[in-house]
């Protein structure tokens, strides 16, 4: 079985199972039918930068199949992603939609919408074999972006020994194995607030690229 079948096909954590199939649609997809599965990492085979989100978002990935894709979050980080050559196009919106990543490769530390967005410590326990198993498939991979507090935290371990450091947005770790850089998560409550702007993140991912490409 693929890393992808293993994934889409997990049911290991009742209440996001529970969650993500009994979650309500929201009224302007009212005609969709929602994926509701844990939803696998995506990209370039060959990417030397794996951007690590939280988990799919209730309207977004658990409805298409695919973390930020068809939300605001997506919106925001593909415009970035799009600006500095990363991806092929400024828009994620379906599995259908053409998108393509140059060295790179997404994913989340959880693969299933959590209830308020907030996953429990077993479920981020639980989902991690996923992630060592996606590293290790990743055999040119030379960093990881991890956007938010909670990501940062499930990277920290993957980098190898080095100095205990708060998280805050542009902070670079060089780790034994990888660097790591961390980001606000670029959700409507940190981007409509102006706490993550877009020169913000596209200076950040010029700056990866300068480190890591």
């Amino acid at each position: 079985m693929t890393l992808k079948d293993q994934v889409t096909q997990c049911r290991l954590c009742p209440r996001l199972v529970q969650f993500r199939e009994t979650l309500p649609k929201r009224a302007s997809f009212q005609d969709q039918e929602y994926w509701r599965k844990p939803c696998p990492g995506y990209g370039d085979p060959h990417a030397k930068l794996m951007i690590l989100g939280l988990a799919p978002s209730a309207h977004g990935g658990n409805r298409v199949g695919r973390i930020f894709t068809g939300d605001e979050s997506a919106r925001f980080l593909f415009a970035c992603l799009h600006e500095v050559g990363i991806a092929n196009q400024s828009t994620s919106e379906s599995l259908t939609d053409g998108l393509e990543l140059k060295g790179c490769y997404i994913t989340a530390a959880v693969k299933c919408v959590p209830p308020q967005n907030k996953p429990l410590a077993s479920e981020t326990k639980q989902c991690k074999s996923f992630l060592i198993q996606e590293i290790a498939e990743l055999k040119n991979l030379k960093a990881i972006l991890a956007l938010g507090q909670l990501a940062f935290q499930v990277a920290l371990p993957f980098i190898g020994e080095v100095k205990e450091e708060k998280f805050a947005h542009g902070l670079h770790l060089s780790g034994e194995r990888l660097d790591l850089f961390a980001s606000f998560h670029p959700s409507p409550q940190n981007t409509y607030t102006g706490k993550l702007t877009k020169p913000m993140l596209v200076g950040l991912l010029r700056h990866i690229q300068a480190v890591v490409f």
